[in-house]
Parts: structure tokens; sequence; C-alpha cells
């Protein structure tokens, strides 16, 4: 068994919002707890406040679904036809922007100490990424001992997880920007203060005193950055543990 996210970035035509939200919550979770290896599925919208307001957030909306699958070359497809569904009547809009990006993930979420068990999380951010040819293994040791920790440790910032861009991905099929996934989750009801303080750390001036050490050079600059708000109805964390859950069953895995 492996751990697969799919990315589902889209638009929904005005006035057909509350259209999409319904059957998401209804008839297609319904359809996605007959897949094999579904875990959970959470809609979010892109958020007013960004890191890099001068990169384009080209999507509305984003969905994530969660499997742990068996075998990811038979069941990561089995999630096209169900989004055509909305395809078809008319709930994704018909203007090129639409994309599902599929990874395989290297492990579940790592918390810090700022994740609140007892609370839903807000929001999540995603870096579509990529490192510097031939410095792979650098990356991946920069992330996992440095950078993850940092990131999560900033106000707001509660768990990441990251991935690799799957050999397996859903039709229809487009270009994808990033090759690595980083995946952010928040529990914060102050987005521009979380925004501005990663900021300031990674600048080394953050009223906190903490700074971040310098970016490591494996990582290359070609990634785009979006944050969204959480506006699924069913408040669950990613993986399908119930928010009021522990949490710690994930912290540290590899």
């Amino acid at each position: 068994m492996a751990l697969y996210t799919t990315l589902h970035l889209h638009n929904v035509p005005a006035a057909r919002e509350a259209d999409y939200a319904a059957w998401f919550d209804g008839e297609h979770r319904t359809a996605l707890a007959r897949l094999r290896g579904f875990a959970a599925a959470e809609r979010y919208e892109v958020a007013a406040q960004q890191i890099m307001p001068d990169i384009a957030q080209p999507w509305r909306f984003l969905s994530i679904y969660d499997f742990d699958l068996p075998s990811p070359e038979i069941d990561v497809p089995a999630l096209g036809p169900l989004l055509a569904e909305a395809r078809d009547v008319g709930w994704i809009t018909d203007d090129e922007t639409e994309r599902l990006y599929t990874y395989r993930l290297y492990s579940d979420w790592k918390a810090s100490p700022n994740w609140q068990p007892d609370e839903p999380y807000s929001g999540v951010s995603v870096i579509l990424g990529n490192y510097v040819a031939g410095r792979f293994a650098e990356y991946q040791k920069w992330y996992d001992e440095v950078h993850s920790v940092e990131v999560t440790n900033v106000p707001g910032h509660v768990a990441m997880k990251r991935g690799e861009l799957s050999t397996v991905q859903i039709e229809p099929r487009h270009y994808c920007p990033g090759d690595q996934l980083i995946l952010c989750a928040q529990q914060s009801d102050d987005l521009l203060f979380t925004i501005k303080d990663f900021s300031a750390r990674a600048r080394g001036v953050s009223p906190s005193g903490i700074a971040m050490e310098p970016r490591s050079t494996s990582g290359s600059f070609a990634r785009t950055v979006h944050y969204f708000n959480k506006i699924s109805g069913n408040r669950f964390w990613p993986g399908g543990v119930a928010y009021g859950g522990d949490l710690s069953v994930y912290a540290g895995k590899d």
C-alpha cells in the first residue's frame, strides 16, 4: 500500500457554486466511498492572502483526494469518471484552467507543536515545486530535517506532508509545473499574520526573534505557491481522522 494525493484545481461557473458544493458533499462522497483505497476528500477556496502575491492564482477552488492504494496504476484513474460527472453537467468551468495532478506521498502528515487537536484546521497551502537536477537527496534532507520544521513552527502552520509527481495521472492530462508537492495545513484565524510572520522569519526580521536557515540552493525557484481556505462541509483532517482525533499518530511517520 502507498499514499497518494490528487489535487483537483478548477473553477466553477458563476451561480453554480451551491450546486457543486451539494454534489461534492452528497452523491460525490457516496461514490468516493466505493473507491478502493479512498481515505478522504476536502474542498478549499483560494485565499485573499498570499505569500507571493505576484504569482498568478488561476483557480478559485481546490479539491484534495487522499488514497492508500495497493495498485495505483489501476486505482488512481478510477477518480476520473467521478469528476467527469461534474464536468458533464457544466459545474466545472470550461476555460482550460482545470488541472488534475496526482502525487505519491513520501509520508503522511507530520505535525508540529502548533497542532491543536481540539480545533479544526482552517486551510492548506500548496507548493508545486522542483529540485535542482542532480540534488534530489540534498533537497529531501533539507526539507525533512530543516525546512519542514521551520515552516510548521510558524504560528498558524501545524503540519506538512510532501510527495513526488506520480507516473500515473488522471485524464484530462496537462503539463504540471511542479515535480514536488508540499502541502502545509493551517489552524489560523488570522492567515495574514501567519503569512507575514512566515515571510519575516524567512528574511530574519520576525518580531519573534526566530530566523529561518538560508534557503537550500538544491530547491529550484521554479515553483508556485497557493493558499486556500477550507470550505467543505465535513470537518475532517486529511487522511480521514476527525479533527477531534489525535494527529500525533502521524507525527514523525516516515
